[in-house]
Parts: C-alpha cells; structure tokens; sequence
C-alpha cells in the first residue's frame, strides 16, 4: 500500500497544479474562450473530463497516445477548429507525458542516452513544426489533409496487430542500442510532426523505437513517454502563446487525462490489448478517412 502510494505522489502533484491553475485563471475572470470555440458549459465540461479519462485508460492499456483520441473527439464531435483542436490536445498531454515519464524513470524504465538525443532533436522539430502550423492554421482543409494522413499510421498498425492477435516484440535489456545520428533524425522527425500536428508522438515513438531500433519493450516506453515531455512544453507552450490553445478545456482533458492513465496501468491485465487495438485501429482509420475527404469536399459521416 505505501508503494502505491509513493507512485501516485506525482499524479496529485500534477492534478493539484492543474487544480490551482484553474482556481488562479477562473478566480481571476481571465477565462477568454477562443474565437470559433463552442460555450463551455457544466454539461461539457463534464464531457471533457470523461474524454480525458478514457484517453489516458487507453494509453494506460495498449500505449497509444491521448492525443489521438481527443483531437478527434474536440474537432468532429464537438465542434472545435482544427487548429484549436490540435493546440489544446498538444497542451493536456504535457502533464500526462511528466506524470508517466517520472513514473518510468523512478523505476529505470527508460534510456537516458536515447531520451537526451531523441528529445534534443525533437525540440528543433517541434519548434519548426509549429512554426509551419502557423501557416497551416488559416488552411483548415489542408491541416484536415495532414492529420488524416498522419492518423493512418496508428489506425493500420493497430489494426494489424489486432488482427493478427501479436503484439510488440518482447525484446530484452536495459537500452537502446541505436546510433546518436540515427535517434536524432528520428526525434527530428516526430518533433515536426508533433508541431505540425499536435499528435503527443507516442504512437510513432514507440513502435518507431522498437521496429526500426531494436529496442526493449519496457525500456521504449518510458523512453517515449519522457521524450514526450519537452516535446509537449515546447509544442504547447508554442500553441498557447500563438492563441491556439482552450487553456480551460487543455486543463479539464488534462486532469481526465492524468487519472486514466494511472486506471490504465492498473488494469491492463484485466483486457485483450490486441482486441482494443483493432476496435480503436476501425475508429482512427474511421478517422483519417474523415479528415482526408473533407479535404476533398466529400462527407463522411
């Protein structure tokens, strides 16, 4: 009981952050939603919250990202812009990346060598990529294109995985046995994406890490997680002062978010990941295919 205990440390600090965050920003009456954003009422604010927690469940359970859930969910189910759609996920994830990062490394489950090249690189990434999301903010459609493209990674490699009931690679050890130039170009690449998209990077991290480098299981996924945390500041900061970001409704997501992941990784045994892979898997290609035909003026419902 005291370990448990000891491991949820971090998580009240981050919910009482977010908690006193709120309390200063609401207190304060500088609550100003963006322009294009629906009412925040008690009923979705509420909303926010559950969508939060069942993000973080499901990366509790088979490691996707929240991001690629709740962009989806803001955007096409509530009503929320694109641009503020991918600010606001990009903004909730970074309390969930420091949560499950210090997790990780309290625990030695991370490579440090690996997070300081991917997360270096990934920094130059994120900062060009929002900066090309500037740009790409007055181009909805075009924007609508990226992320459906970008979503039909995660959507392909869960649902064959799920179909064919496997699972990552249960490689051994304790690093990533990768060249410096080989994870910078790397980091590169998934910090532009998650500039440009606000996609959290650990749908790419991961298997990324695992199929093209070789690494441990275990060891990639708090090397993702922690890679994630500079990545999510940096790209959120970014968003946040170019006026991208709901800060109200990036604070309900985040405290949702928070929590489920801690459910998540309580009760990962209790589930078939690879069932819940390809259920998700229909639901992001569902997705993708829905952002990359409105670019073409066709709807799906």
């Amino acid at each position: 009981m005291k370990d448990w205990l000891k491991t949820q440390i971090p998580t009240a600090v981050i919910l009482l952050v977010i908690a006193l965050v709120a309390a200063i920003y609401f207190g304060l009456g500088q609550y100003a939603a963006p322009v294009g954003v629906p009412e925040l009422t008690p009923f979705r604010m509420i909303i926010l919250i559950i969508v939060g927690f069942l993000a973080g469940v499901l990366g509790g359970i088979i490691g996707t990202g929240g991001c690629s859930v709740m962009l989806p969910v803001l955007h096409f189910w509530m009503g929320y812009p694109a641009p503020i759609a991918v600010g606001t996920t990009l903004f909730a994830v970074i309390f969930t990346a420091i949560s499950g990062g210090y997790g990780h490394l309290v625990r030695g489950n991370l490579d440090k060598r690996a997070v300081a090249w991917l997360g270096g690189a990934g920094i130059i990434g994120v900062v060009i990529g929002s900066w090309l999301f500037t740009f790409l903010s007055s181009q909805s459609a075009l924007l609508g294109l990226i992320l459906g493209i970008l979503f039909l990674w995660p959507a392909l490699r869960m649902i064959w995985e799920g179909i064919r009931h496997s699972g990552l690679p249960q490689k051994e050890g304790n690093k990533i046995n990768a060249s410096a130039t080989g994870l910078g170009v790397f980091g590169l690449v998934v910090g532009l994406a998650t500039g440009v998209a606000g996609l959290g990077g650990g749908y790419a991290l991961v298997p990324g890490l695992i199929y093209l480098f070789g690494a441990p299981v275990y060891i990639t996924m708090g090397t993702s997680l922690a890679t994630m945390i500079p990545l999510a500041v940096i790209g959120g900061g970014l968003k946040l002062a170019g006026g991208f970001v709901d800060l109200a409704v990036g604070l309900l997501l985040a405290a949702g978010t928070v929590i489920g992941a801690q459910v998540g990784a309580a009760v990962i045994k209790r589930f078939k990941p690879n069932t819940l892979k390809l259920i998700f898997g229909v639901y992001f290609l569902y997705v993708s295919v829905k952002f990359i035909t409105a670019f073409f003026g066709v709807k799906v419902w």
